[in-house]
Formats: C-alpha cells, structure tokens, sequence
C-alpha cells in the first residue's frame, strides 16, 4: 500500500487524532460547495461587465470538462504515489483559478480561471476519497462521508444569498477572491492533520485497467460529449443533433472510463458505480427545473422557490448523519433511496396542477433529499470497501465521471424536452414522470448488489 493506517484508536471522527484532519476536509469541501453556487449567482454580472455573454456556457462546461479529465488523473496518481501530493496540487490549483477568475480582464481569461479552477477542484476531491481509505479506520468510513456531506448543507441556503449580497455591495470578484483567504486556514488544518495521521507515502505500481495516457484521453473526450449535450439540451433546432452527437460521444467513450459492466448494472462494483450516477442524475435533475416551474406556473418568487430546495438540503444532511450512525441497512438504504427520490420527484410534479397546494413540493423535495442523504454516503464506502489495494482512486474518479455524466445527460434531456415544447405545465409533468421512472429503475439496480 502506499499510505498505511497506523493501529485504529479509539474515539470518532473527532477524537483528537482525527479532528483536525476532520475539520479541514469539511471547510475545505463548504468552501468547494460555497463557490459552486455562488458561481451561479454571479455569473449574469460576470457576463455583462465582461462583455462574454457568447462565452457564458463556456464558463461552467469548461470548469465541468477539466474536472472530469482531472478526476481520472487524481485517482491514478493517488493510486501510485498516494493522496498527499495530488491533494495539495489540486487545492494549489483550485485557489489559482479562483485568483485568475476574480482578476480577469476578459471573459477570454474568466474562462481560463474557470477551467484552471475546476482541474484544481477535480484532482483534490478525488485525492480525499484516497485520503479517507488510507487514515480512518472502515469502521469510521459512513461517518466520514456522512460529515462530508453535511458540509454542502450551509452553502445550499445561505450561498447563493451570500453570493448575491457581495455582487451587489463589493463587487462579483470578490465572490472569486473571498474563498481563497479561507482555503489557507483550513489547508493549515488538513496539513497538521496529515503529520499526524498518515504515514510516509510509498510508491506502488497497481494494476490498473487503462494505461493513464489512454486514460485521460477517453476523460477528454467524454467531456466534450457532456458539453455536447449541455448545448445541446439548451438550444433549439440544431440542439437535438448536438443531443444525438454528445449521446453518441459518450455511448464510445464512457464505458472506457467504468469498471466493466457499469452501464448494465453487473453485480458488485459495477451495480454501485450505476447507482451512484442515477441516483445523482435524478435528484439533481428534478431539482434544476423545479424552481423554473413554481416561479413559472405557480407565481412563487425566486426566494420562496429556493426555500423548497433549502428543504431538500437539510433533509440531505439529515439522513447522512442518521445513516453514518448505523440507523438503517445497507440493503435497506440501496432499495429505498432510489424508491424515495422516484416518490419525492412524483409529489414534485403534481404542483403543477393549480389545485394542489405549493406545500407538497416541498415534502417532495424534502423526501428526495432523504433518499439521495440516504444512498450517497452508503455508495462512497461501498466503493472503498469494493476496490483491490491501489485501486481506490481510480474507482473513485469512476464514480465521480459516471455521476457527473448521468447528471449532465438527465439534465439535457429534460432540457431539450422543455425547449422544444415550451416551459408549460403538461411538459413540466412529463419531465418529472421521466425523471421519477428512470429514479425508479435505481431501486432495481440496487437490489442487484448482493452484500
């Protein structure tokens, strides 16, 4: 192995061997989270100031293209010279990006930040993964993932007000030049933590599947079919042939960056991998187009829509920690999760019908973020538990890829549905149905694990 954990001590995540390691992973995750959305709240005045409205998808598929390519480099060299080095390297990059993004002149060099930004952001958080397997203990694993996640909570509801309150009063680059003063302390943290925790790395040759040259080539292209459909799923006429094209990029390129079987859900690894990407994609997906429909249909206000989905976020954390603390099965977890992201979606659409109070989307919400809080924690350690020594970064670049990329076409789809139809109440139905049916299908993929 290349990073050896030193004898399991007693205590949780936070016993004083583990909490200072604790505590820096997770604000440098709310701090990933926190950029995430405020990007989006910042992003139209970005594009006016800088006169790049022409580049202003660029700015978000760019950032999504690199991390892709720099998940599957993260997870090789984690693999063979262990998680320290890509760590910081990808934390040195995500805050260089952050610097050139909030001091562009041009929207040229906005997009620059932004593809530099999402690379440093790939290569780190996949490191974690490799980080999370070398120091704690298997017993800790739920916890950890449980903590991690809660960390997306805060930045859910207070980001994008945050974000807006800086653009308006200080100016939108300091909503790029603010998190870089927070990475250093908690980059302290995470570095007294290592000294404490992890043993000298050792290189080790593994056995991965794909040479890493060959590798990153199929990560590329798999990025430019996801930004295919992104386009695609947004334009209209020649929207549906990018569609086809990006869908067919990726029928080529996706199964290369998988453990074999993924896309059909073979038992195991593959089944986990599968789950992972559909769960994501659903409850993702339902989420995009929700507050589009309650402004829209229902006359909400962008901030009562965004409360619906602050419900969704609380409801989240809630069930990392109640399944990091052992409350539910596994089995359990793999059946129900997808069942409750298909219920919740369900609930979601019938708000499209003017008798049906506002009130159920948000107990819709808040049930699909108990099922995907429920499945995404269970998912990540079930990866570590499934991978062969020096096999776990580059599963966890997989699972990263594969949700991405099942994200990226749920989201497409609906998309094109809705603007080659128009944004009304029978085509917001049919594009929840199709989301819940395709969550649905989740439930029979997770009852194909076998634990």
């Amino acid at each position: 192995m290349t990073s050896t954990v030193v004898e399991a001590p007693s205590g949780g995540l936070f016993a004083e061997r583990y909490r200072a390691l604790t505590v820096g992973m997770v604000a440098l995750i709310v701090l990933v989270a926190f950029e995430a959305l405020a990007v989006a709240t910042a992003m139209p005045v970005v594009g006016r100031e800088l006169d790049g409205i022409a580049l202003y998808a660029l700015a978000f598929s760019g950032a999504l293209a690199a991390g892709m390519v720099a998940t599957v480099l993260g997870g090789r060299w984690a693999d063979l010279r262990g998680p320290v080095a890509p760590l910081w390297t990808g934390v040195a990059a995500f805050v260089a990006g952050l610097v050139v993004a909030g001091s562009a002149p041009t929207m040229d060099v906005f997009v620059l930040g932004r593809f530099v930004q999402g690379f440093g952001g790939g290569i780190f958080q996949v490191a974690l993964y490799v980080l999370v397997s070398r120091v704690y203990p298997a017993r800790l694993h739920p916890r950890v993932f449980s903590v991690l996640a809660a960390g997306w909570v805060v930045p859910s509801m207070v980001g994008p007000l945050v974000a807006g309150v800086v653009v308006e009063q200080v100016g939108w680059r300091w909503v790029f030049f603010g998190v870089p003063m927070f990475v250093l302390p908690a980059a302290l943290l995470l570095w007294r933590g290592l000294s404490v925790t992890l043993t000298q790395d050792r290189e080790q040759e593994t056995g991965g599947r794909t040479p890493i040259a060959r590798r990153l080539g199929w990560a590329a292209l798999t990025a430019v079919g996801a930004a295919l459909m992104q386009y695609g799923g947004a334009a209209r006429g020649a929207g549906l042939l990018l569609l086809a094209a990006g869908l067919a990029v990726l029928a080529l390129s996706l199964p290369r960056l998988l453990p074999p079987g993924t896309l059909r859900a073979a038992r195991g690894l593959p089944s986990v991998i599968a789950l992972r990407g559909i769960a994501a994609g659903t409850a993702l997906g339902g989420e995009v187009f929700l507050p589009l429909m309650l402004t829209g249909e229902r006359g909400l206000s962008p901030a009562m829509a965004g409360m619906v989905l602050t419900a969704g976020a609380l409801a989240w954390a809630f069930a990392s920690w109640l399944v990091g603390r052992g409350w539910f099965g596994r089995a359990l977890i793999l059946r129900a999760g997808p069942a409750m992201i298909a219920l919740g979606i369900a609930l979601m659409a019938l708000t499209v019908f003017p008798e049906v109070p506002v009130a159920l989307a948000v107990v819709g919400e808040t049930i699909v973020g108990l099922g995907i809080g429920s499945v995404y924690p269970t998912l990540s350690v079930l990866v570590l538990e499934l991978s062969k020594p020096g096999e776990e970064g580059e599963n966890s670049a997989s699972m990263g890829i594969g949700e991405s990329v099942f994200t990226v076409v749920v989201v497409a789809v609906v998309g094109a549905i809705v603007a080659a139809f128009g944004a009304t109440g029978p085509v917001y139905l049919a594009c929840f149905a199709l989301t819940a049916l395709v969550a649905l299908g989740g439930a029979l993929v997770g009852n194909r694990f076998r634990l």
